[in-house]
């Protein structure tokens, strides 16, 4: 797969928080968490776009389309599982009507994404076996929070 660009939604101080207290979760449980990718670029983040290119069009409709809406308010819902063998398991994020219809717009605009559709998320961990799966769940964070 080749590599992707992306463009991110960035959460404020309490959303980054929420985020990292379920990394935390996850590292003090002894299963794999994203404090265990220790990048720079290791943000909590939303994903609003993952491509194989973002043309300067691209960022100039996320601007027109997204900017106007900034900031958003959002919050960690529930969870999701991904994956196959081992496991991705990340927070949902509830994020207003006018952000998803933004969001999908720009998506529809844009080429080479691997899913279709958007699912707003926040990876907490990768590579879970499957047999860990109860454990993580019982982890992470279960209430809403700002995001």
């Amino acid at each position: 797969m080749p590599r992707l660009h992306a463009l991110e939604l960035i959460p404020d101080a309490a959303g980054e928080s929420a985020v990292r207290r379920d990394w935390q979760a996850l590292r003090d449980a002894g299963l794999p968490s994203m404090l265990d990718h220790t990048g720079a670029s290791n943000t909590p983040h939303v994903t609003v776009i993952a491509v194989p290119g973002i043309t300067s069009a691209d960022e100039s409709l996320a601007v027109e389309l997204l900017a106007p809406l900034l900031p958003i308010r959002a919050a960690l819902s529930g969870v999701a599982l991904f994956g196959g063998a081992r496991l991705t398991l990340a927070r949902l994020v509830d994020v207003p009507d006018e952000v998803a219809v933004a969001v999908l717009r720009l998506r529809a605009a844009t080429t080479g994404h691997q899913h279709p559709g958007w699912l707003p998320h926040a990876t907490v961990g990768r590579r879970i076996e499957r047999q860990d799966t109860q454990r993580a769940l019982d982890a992470v964070a279960t209430t809403d929070e700002p995001f």
